[in-house]
């Protein structure tokens, strides 16, 4: 199938690269084009970098959700780089997966208990390593300098709703809400009347993309709902796996063939996510078929290489650069064109 899609796509997609070479468009232009219009870029694979892209390999490299992390993406060709939002004790928003700072920073303690000041005097860590870096806690505006134009940037909100209308005016006071992206789970209807409510109420020009798992979904036809609901360009996916059970070897009921011709129809990306979860089985959000497989079992084509046979056309990782290295080798990525290459970074040189 992906054959079929290749030969019916390609020329479009080669002719929107050309194009966009000739208009001298930054580096996240052209990934936000390849967002946008789906159905142009079937083949293919854009990979978000989880956590900023603190791994590479199995070894963790930079601190998680620090600058150096975003700058090591952006050099190895990510198209978005994820990141967690929370809130100091003054009100700031502050780059921070945990709620508390013990196992990220050289501090303890809840990261609401302490202000933004405070925060400064804190050191990421290195995971895995133990190694202090030079970088403290970034605030949200000082991650998006230094993503514009550079990257997309995915907001996870480990807040509330009600703090996304913040988070977009310090995207839009910047000139980047479109290179933004935030999501929310859902799951029924009721789900989707408040989310939609939240989001009309933040008004447009920013990407939303709603999350269906498969817990609580097993119809294609939901995720075709939700895509009328929000006009989503993509649509994130899970397929848990709970424990010890084997592999998935369909992807699960949201990754079939129905859902495939429902993302075409809407011209939206199917996100497939293969990253770790710490104290929960490998792959736990893929079926199985997540980053340990690829990396420590060496079966790249069983992970990345199935999720894009079954439609994904966006997969967030631990590895991104094994990611991009393996799906660029194996012919399911496009080079993006030489003569847009990604801005110079913000000067962050103040914040450490």
């Amino acid at each position: 199938m992906r054959a079929i899609w290749q030969g019916l796509l390609f020329s479009a997609a080669l002719a929107a690269s050309l194009g966009h070479a000739a208009a001298g468009e930054t580096r996240a232009r052209q990934i936000l084009d390849r967002f946008e219009h789906a159905n142009q870029w079937r083949d293919h694979v854009m990979v978000a970098a989880h956590r900023a892209g603190s791994m590479q390999a199995g070894k963790t490299l930079y601190p998680e959700n620090s600058l150096a992390a975003v700058e090591g993406s952006i050099a190895m060709g990510a198209e978005i780089v994820e990141v967690d939002i929370r809130r100091s004790k003054d009100g700031e928003f502050v780059v921070m997966h945990d709620s508390w700072l013990d196992r990220t920073t050289t501090c303890k303690g809840e990261v609401v208990d302490y202000t933004l000041a405070e925060l400064r005097k804190c050191r990421l860590v290195v995971e895995g390593t133990g190694v202090v870096s030079g970088e403290t806690a970034s605030t949200l505006r000082e991650m998006l300098m230094a993503t514009k134009d550079r990257i997309l940037i995915n907001l996870d909100n480990k807040l509330d709703v009600q703090a996304l209308p913040s988070m977009i005016a310090i995207a839009r006071d910047l000139g980047m809400a479109e290179q933004v992206i935030v999501k929310e789970n859902l799951w029924n209807a009721d789900r989707i009347a408040t989310v939609k409510a939240a989001m009309d109420a933040i008004g447009g020009g920013f990407q939303f993309m709603p999350i269906v798992a498969d817990d609580a979904v097993r119809d294609a036809r939901f995720a075709e709902t939700v895509s009328r609901a929000f006009s989503a360009r993509a649509i994130e996916l899970i397929n848990w796996r709970a424990g010890s059970e084997t592999l998935t070897e369909t992807g699960g009921p949201l990754f079939s063939p129905r859902m495939r011709a429902v993302a075409v129809r809407g011209d939206w990306h199917i996100w497939a996510n293969t990253y770790a979860i710490v104290n929960k089985p490998g792959g736990f959000l893929a079926g199985g078929r997540g980053d340990e497989l690829a990396v420590l079992a060496s079966l790249p084509a069983e992970t990345w290489g199935f999720w894009a046979e079954r439609g994904a056309t966006i997969i967030q990782t631990d590895e991104p650069k094994a990611a991009i290295d393996w799906l660029a080798a194996n012919g399911y990525r496009i080079p993006y064109t030489d003569e847009a290459r990604p801005a110079e970074p913000a000067n962050t040189a103040s914040i450490n």
